[in-house]
């Protein structure tokens, strides 16, 4: 009897040896193996262990500035923008405080000097307030009788000064020919001195009212004597101690500072308004003691007020003298006096004290003396340096340091 062997299964191929039908079959259709769960998928492999770069990805960057942040810039421009047009509309109150608080910073050091000479703090501040008025009489009273004088004179001086501008006539007809041959506008033949409607005006945009200068007096004098409770109160509404510690350097330098500042700019501006006087006197201009009192007043304004002072000193000098080069001759030194004081003496003495940058102060000054006028431009430097005061203590910089070179 015979064993016929079974016939292999063609659904269930034996372990032993690879189907046929297996190796046959499309590898889309064979089975995956199926994935460890302790090792990742293909979609949480990083890119870099892929070996085909997926092209439908998208990667988008994120904004260089945010909308919140784009919100925020908004409404701290819009603040700045109401506080300058409120300091513009209501200058007749904000400029006397501002005045009075600026200028009782810089008189502190002195209040403080005398109560230590065993003075009360209020008599202190009503004698700084009375010598420093006296001061300021003394200076515009020098200044205030040429002025009236030749205030009275000013249609005689505008004819003079015509007469006199008749040596520039060939060149202003050189440059009328020019003009004609190129096709120009023939704009010489009409030209004409200014009229004097200005004087009022610019005389009542100069001199401040009663009411402002009485606001200002009596914030001076309380503000002089309530200084040492006023820096108490500041520095003790704040509770931690840190807080309490930087408001306390904030005051103690800006105080330092102004104090030295009205010193040294005193100092120095009182020399010039000398110097300008010996000029005048040695080269025979009239009222050589008004001219060096306007000069040293004219001198706390940077850029402003050494240029209206060679102004004045051409008018002055060219009405005055029968010759034109003897009447440049005491703006010329005068220009070189001041050139020297601006560019060597200034700097060394003041540089070392207060780093003022020269375009910050310009932008500064163009400011404050559009937003309040002269008294504004007498404050743009002041300012300046409380802003940079303030500016260091609450926003230190910590980036590194240029090598000079």
């Amino acid at each position: 009897m015979s064993v016929t062997p079974p016939k292999p299964s063609l659904d269930k191929p034996s372990s032993d040896k690879p189907s046929p039908l297996k190796s046959l079959a499309p590898k889309s259709l064979a089975p995956k193996p199926p994935t460890p769960k302790h090792l990742p998928s293909e979609r949480q492999l990083p890119q870099e262990s892929q070996s085909t770069p997926v092209t439908d990805s998208k990667f988008e960057w994120p904004p260089i500035i945010r909308r919140q942040e784009v919100v925020a810039i908004c409404l701290v421009g819009l603040l700045i923008i109401c506080i300058i047009t409120g300091l513009y509309l209501a200058r007749a109150f904000f400029l006397p405080i501002t005045m009075a608080f600026i200028v009782g910073t810089m008189l502190s050091p002195a209040a403080g000097f005398l109560e230590r000479l065993r003075i009360p703090r209020a008599v202190a501040a009503v004698l700084i307030v009375v010598a420093a008025s006296a001061g300021a009489a003394f200076m515009v009273g020098l200044i205030a009788s040429p002025a009236i004088e030749w205030s009275g004179k000013l249609p005689e001086l505008g004819a003079i000064l015509k007469d006199k501008l008749h040596v520039f006539d060939r060149p202003l007809a050189l440059w009328q020919e020019l003009q004609s041959m190129i096709g120009g506008p023939d704009t010489l033949s009409t030209l004409h001195l200014p009229k004097i409607d200005w004087v009022q005006p610019t005389l009542e945009f100069l001199s401040p009212t009663f009411a402002e200068f009485l606001l200002f007096i009596a914030t001076l004098i309380l503000f002089i004597a309530s200084w040492r409770d006023l820096r108490r109160a500041m520095i003790l509404n704040f509770g931690e101690r840190e807080w309490r510690l930087r408001t306390l350097r904030i005051l103690n330098e800006i105080e330092d500072h102004l104090g030295n500042y009205l010193l040294v700019v005193t100092t120095i501006n009182v020399g010039v308004g000398i110097a300008t006087g010996l000029i005048c006197a040695v080269t025979g201009m009239p009222n050589p003691a008004g001219l060096g009192a306007l000069a040293a007043i004219l001198n706390f304004i940077p850029i402003i007020g050494p240029v209206a002072m060679f102004a004045v000193l051409v008018v002055v000098g060219v009405v005055s003298f029968p010759m034109l080069s003897a009447g440049l001759l005491a703006p010329a030194l005068f220009a070189f006096m001041t050139f020297m004081e601006g560019h060597f003496l200034t700097p060394m003495i003041v540089g070392r004290r207060l780093a003022l940058n020269a375009l910050a102060v310009f932008l500064a000054l163009a400011f404050w003396t559009w937003l309040w006028g002269p008294m504004g431009a007498f404050l743009s430097s002041p300012l300046l340096i409380v802003a940079l005061i303030v500016k260091e203590h609450l926003m230190p910089s910590d980036a590194p340091q240029l090598p000079e070179g």
